[in-house]
């Protein structure tokens, strides 16, 4: 296959790649201030169908909301985000959530019915927006610092694991912690993924292994025992993420060229 973005390379690093949830469609967003939207068609073109630019923005993370008609994007040193409706043609600055003292806002995760936003914030705050409003539902605190968080499918629950290796689950509805438990061997957490059947947790840390678990023993133990460990990275796992038929989980680094696998 030729490159997704063909039509137009970016001038810096790219941070976000990702498919649109029913069209045809890729999404590139990075440093260069810009997110440019591409036609998947064959093996021989791909063609640009549009590219925004933010002013003095590097993007640090963008993604298309569920129904496919948004593209939310944060800033690597910005408290503000931009929703990009593709309906209108519109580019909608958030300058302020209501409620959310942080510095910047950069990490986020969207719940996979479309409803919330969640802000991973800094010194272990978690936000919780309205999807439709953008405006603040709650805030959750972890013990020590949040690095990820991950939504159960049918987004009842959130999973977040901290810099100290424990994880800790979510009740969306009740905002309250129904349980933790540590990751074994996790000298720092970096990332987290649930499949898309509920069965398995991964946890990435930064010594490059990822822990698999059964969401079962999550749910019951505090320490519970992997099913399999995953040793093949030798640098930090940066991301984990499994197949929407939980098949294959890919474990990536983004520390060094060429450190993905598929397992």
């Amino acid at each position: 296959c030729i490159p997704a973005n063909q039509e137009r390379f970016a001038n810096g690093k790219l941070v976000t790649v990702q498919f649109h949830p029913s069209a045809q469609v890729v999404m590139t967003a990075g440093h260069d201030r810009s997110v440019s939207l591409f036609q998947v068609k064959n093996f021989s073109l791909n063609p640009k169908i549009q590219s925004i630019y933010l002013e003095s923005f590097p993007i640090y993370k963008a993604r298309f909301s569920v129904d496919g008609e948004q593209v939310i994007a944060t800033g690597t040193h910005h408290r503000m985000f931009f929703v990009y409706d593709m309906m209108a043609g519109s580019i909608i600055p958030i300058p302020k959530v209501r409620g959310v003292e942080e510095k910047f806002l950069r990490n986020f995760e969207l719940s996979p019915d479309g409803s919330f936003m969640l802000l991973i914030g800094t010194s272990g705050y978690l936000h919780l927006l309205s999807m439709k409003t953008k405006e603040l539902i709650s805030s959750m605190k972890v013990n020590g610092r949040c690095t990820a968080s991950a939504f159960t499918p049918d987004s009842s629950k959130i999973y977040s694991y901290s810099k100290e290796g424990e994880v800790f689950i979510w009740d969306v509805r009740s905002r309250k912690c129904l349980h933790k438990f540590e990751d074994e061997g996790s000298l720092e957490g970096k990332c987290i993924a649930v499949s898309k059947n509920n069965q398995y947790v991964a946890c990435g840390s930064s010594s490059g292994v990822v822990n698999l678990y059964t969401t079962d023993v999550c749910l019951k133990e505090n320490h519970p025992k992997p099913v399999k460990a995953i040793m093949n990275l030798v640098t930090s796992a940066t991301c984990v993420t499994f197949n929407p038929t939980t098949e294959i989980l890919a474990v990536a680094s983004r520390d060094t060229d060429e450190a993905v696998k598929l397992v």
